[in-house]
Order: structure tokens, then C-alpha cells, then sequence
């Protein structure tokens, strides 16, 4: 019997069930192979992140299922036996947390900011599910004073995440101890070529587990943490994907134009910059930043100032140097004496103390000289490109077709750089000495290292195929 309308009504349903062209093209995208990342009943992707005062603050981003509607927390001062509800304090966010639908079906995402802490002191927290409570996550807060300390550097993560990217970053937290920072140098995930986005993501926080949960994390945004989009007037220009603000709960005192991916952390005797080169270049606040970065140099009190960003200065893959970024901030870091500057983007490694070349920067070591501003690129993941034509004379080193990590050592008066491959072997490394004239002498580290890694001709660094693609 044919009921009157209803092949209108149908027609209708369908019409209103037809996914949006945004949607059918993420629907496109292959998915992570065996590993379905929908939210669950007790909270996941939880990422540690310290507040602009580390000492006193902490924060902590988290997902759950549709049933957990409020962000709630409990920590307590770390205990050695198992009575840590006996004292915990519930905390609960501020802000209602945010639905996000994905091709894993939905999530809530929430924040959590643990303020009025102790400096230099063991905490324990565990976060609210709709099934009951995860476990204890343990982290310390930052001394009050200068005080050594080991930090993680990490370039881009973005392909092959969890594939080769995470043996990576569990080689660094298996062999190196101690770590109290991770620093990401930008493109975490792809978020427009590889995977779904919501699949890479996934992988991103399975590739650490539970050590982004504990040791506070220090993120830079890459081009891949934008997407494209068409304005109303038929330009393109690109806007903050959706994941970013969702993982991350960042300190808010950065650059007033870009404050959502802009800020500075001071740890210990040093002072970490954060700067935004996609949102410089393409949505208009390189003056706003470098005005913000000059002024945050200019009141630093650190004995060391760190500053990382995306696109390299020098870049060790394309062939002209990123004009942009090298006009505007390579002053600063000049006159304001920064001491490391670390990027991503390039997918190769270089390591460069001047300008000049490699052979100009050892005599003038030689003879005693002052360093200004190291410059590192670096690759964490499986992307990976060819070095340029520069990269034989400039930089002092460099690597080609090469996962790698890097472990920063600060203590006193000297900071210590070492770079590791994949499967832990040491690939360079360096000191910075401050002297007392406050200023800094490079000394490289005499240290057994593996022979430099780069392709010759076809061939890659391990015997196979090259990997690295030209730029």
C-alpha cells in the first residue's frame, strides 16, 4: 500500500542525512589499521601541560564518552602508601566541556587547571569517567629556584605516528631518565594528508601513553596544526584545526593575536618561548609576535632563554632559507642573546652555530669566540626529505633519512645537547658553556657518535632505499 507523501518525506530525510562535503572528504581518508579510537567510558588522551608559573600551576586536557558531563578532577601531595583519596581535593574545570564529533563517533573533551600547588613537590591526580575514575597520574611541579633538570625535544611526529614515530619517543622515555619536559617542535599530526584526523590524534597520544600524562608537555603548532579553508570573498586562508585547543590547555600570555598558540614557560632557570610561524606568515601576526617576543626576552630573568618554533630559520631540506621568519626574529634572537632556537618542518637534521658555515664557526671556536643563537631542525617521524644544496658547508651537522630525538641537559652555568637516532645510538652533541662574562662558548661533546647518515645517491643511510625526497 503506498502511503501518501512518503516518498517526499523520504527524499527529505535523505537529503537532511547527506554528509557535508568537509565530511565525505575526512570519510575518504584511511583509517588507523585495527585500532578504533572511540571514547570510552573512562577518560583517554590525557595531556599534562604546565601553567605559565609551573611552580604553582598545572593543567590537564582529557577525553571522555557523552555520559561524563562535567570535568572533574582529585589531586592530592603524593603519598607512599595507598591512601591518596583520603586527602585528594576535587577539582572541577571551569568551562563546560566541549563536544566534538569525528569519524570515531563523538567525544566530550575537557580541561582541568590545578592551581595553588607547591613548588619542588610530588602530586598525584586521577580524572572523572562516566564508569569511575582513572588511575593515579603522578608529576612534580618546578623549583622555585634554578635547579638542574632534563628536557625532551621532539621535531615533527606527523607521519608514520604511531608506526615509527612512537619507538622514537619510547626510546627516549626507556634510555633518558628524569625527563620534566617535552618540547614538540610542530606538525604533532598531519590533519590533512595521511589519516582521518580524529585516527591521528589516536595514535599521537597511544605513540607516549601514559608519560604525556605525567611529564608536562610543551607543544609548538606546525602549518598541519591549520587547516585550509575558502573565505566568503573566494581566497583561501587557513584557521587553528579543531584538535589543538581541545589536547592542549596552554598558558594564556602570549602574543594578544595569536594567544592560542603563543606563550612562555619559565622552568627552572630557564625561560621557553613559544612562537606560531603559520599564523605569523599567513594570518598576519608576525609584528604582533616579534613585538611580543622582543618584550619577552627584554623582562627574561632565566639564565638560559629557549625559543621554539615551526619553520626553521635555516632550513637544512628547501632551497632558500623561510625570508619571513629569518627577517623578523633572527635579530631578536641576536640582540636578546637567545641561546637555543629549535624548529621542525624540514624533515632532516642540521645543527648550525653560524651563518657563515661549519669551518668559519670551528675557527672561530678555536679561537676562544663568543656563540650566539644554535640553531637545530629535527624529525621524529617517517616523512622525510632530502638536504639542500647548503647543507655540506653550513651547518656543523646534519643527518639525512634519520628519526631522531634530542635530550637537554641544564644545570648551572652549562647546558648540554645530545642528539640520538631511533634506536638509541648517540649522533651529536654539544655544550654550552657560560662563562663569566655572561656570555657562551660552544665545546663539542668528545663522546664516541656514529658515522654522519646520509643517502648517496639512491642508496639510504641503513643500505636500503633512500626515504628522502627532494623539497
Amino acid at each position: 500500500m503506498r502511503v501518501p507523501g512518503a516518498s517526499l518525506v523520504l527524499s527529505v530525510l535523505l537529503i537532511a542525512a547527506a554528509p557535508t562535503p568537509e565530511a565525505r572528504a575526512q570519510a575518504a581518508l584511511p583509517r588507523s589499521a585495527g585500532t578504533p579510537y572511540a571514547a570510552r567510558s573512562l577518560p583517554d588522551r590525557i595531556v599534562l601541560t604546565p601553567g605559565a608559573d609551573p611552580t604553582r600551576e598545572m593543567a590537564v586536557a582529557f577525553r571522555t564518552d557523552l555520559a561524563q558531563r562535567t570535568s572533574e578532577a582529585e589531586i592530592a601531595v603524593s603519598v607512599d602508601g595507598p591512601t591518596l583519596p583520603e586527602r585528594a581535593v576535587k577539582v572541577i574545570g571551569a568551562a563546560a566541556p566541549r563536544e566534538k564529533a569525528s569519524a570515531n563517533g563523538p567525544a566530550l573533551y575537557h580541561q582541568v587547571r590545578f592551581a595553588g600547588l607547591r613548588p619542588d613537590t610530588v602530586y598525584a591526580y586521577r580524572l572523572k569517567g562516566s564508569a569511575g575514575w582513572s588511575e593515579w597520574l603522578q608529576f612534580r611541579t618546578a623549583a622555585a629556584e634554578a635547579k638542574p633538570f632534563r628536557f625532551l625535544y621532539l621535531g615533527d611526529v606527523q607521519n608514520g605516528i604511531l608506526t615509527y614515530a612512537s619507538r622514537v619517543i619510547r626510546q627516549a622515555f626507556h634510555a633518558n631518565g628524569g625527563i620534566e619536559l617535552v618540547l614538540h617542535a610542530g606538525d604533532l599530526a598531519a590533519q590533512r594528508d595521511d589519516l582521518d584526523h580524529d585516527d591521528e590524534w589516536g595514535e599521537w597520544n597511544q605513540a607516549a601513553g601514559y608519560n604525556y600524562a605525567i611529564v608536562p608537555q610543551v607543544p609548538a603548532t606546525g602549518n598541519h596544526e591549520y587547516v585550509d579553508i575558502r573565505l566568503p570573498d573566494g581566497t583561501e586562508s587557513r584557521t587553528l584545526g579543531p584538535y589543538w585547543p581541545l589536547q592542549f590547555a596552554l598558558p594564556a600570555n602570549g602574543a594578544e593575536a595569536a594567544k592560542a598558540t603563543t606563550y612562555h614557560v619559565d622552568y627552572q632557570g630557564v625561560r621557553f618561548i613559544v612562537l606560531d610561524g603559520t599564523s605569523a606568515m599567513d594570518l598576519g601576526t608576525m609584528e604582533a609576535q616579534t613585538r611580543w617576543l622582543d618584550a619577552t626576552l627584554a623582562a627574561s630573568k632565566a639564565k638560559w632563554n629557549v625559543v621554539l618554533f615551526h619553520q626553521p630559520v635555516f632550513t637544512c631540506a628547501r632551497p632558500n632559507d623561510i625570508a619571513e621568519i629569518k627577517a623578523a626574529w633572527k635579530p631578536v634572537f641576536d640582540r636578546r642573546k637567545v641561546d637555543l632556537v629549535l624548529q621542525g618542518h624540514d624533515h632532516c637534521y642540521s645543527r648550525l652555530t653560524a651563518e657563515a658555515g661549519r669551518e668559519a664557526s670551528a675557527a672561530a671556536r678555536g679561537k676562544g669566540a663568543i656563540q650566539g643563537p644554535v640553531y637545530l631542525v629535527s624529525v621524529t617521524g617517517s616523512k622525510m626529505y632530502a638536504l639542500n644544496d647548503r647543507a655540506g658547508i653550513q651547518p656543523d651537522k646534519v643527518a639525512e633519512a634519520t628519526e631522531l630525538y634530542q635530550v637537554v641537559d641544564v644545570a648551572g652555568d652549562r647546558l648540554q645537547f645530545r642528539t640520538y637516532t631511533a634506536s638509541g645510538k648517540l649522533y651529536d652533541g654539544f655544550v654550552l658553556a657560560r662563562g663569566a662574562d655572561g656570555r657562551n662558548r660552544l665545546i663539542e661533546l668528545q663522546e664516541p657518535m656514529i658515522a654522519v647518515r646520509t643517502c648517496t645517491g639512491a642508496t639510504g643511510p641503513d643500505g636500503g632505499p633512500c626515504v628522502a625526497r627532494g623539497k
